[in-house]
């Protein structure tokens, strides 16, 4: 899913990003922002990175129980 579904999905539109961004501006400042992001980012990889892992043991225990069917 990305930023744009999420969006959707959720039903924010300009002003409403506008009225977020500004908020976490007031809160946290110009200099924390960028770290933020990269906080953010590195989290969101972590996540891919997991979900992916636990793919692919699912396919793998899948591809394992049709050999022992076929067999």
């Amino acid at each position: 899913m990305n930023i744009l579904n999420l969006l959707l999905f959720f039903n924010i539109g300009g002003p409403e990003i506008f009225i977020i961004l500004f908020v976490i501006l007031l809160l946290f400042g110009a200099k924390k922002i960028p770290e933020l992001a990269r906080g953010f980012g590195r989290g969101i990889r972590e996540f891919k990175d997991a979900t992916k892992e636990v793919q692919d043991h699912l396919e793998e225990g899948i591809k394992e129980d049709d050999k022992k069917k076929k067999a």
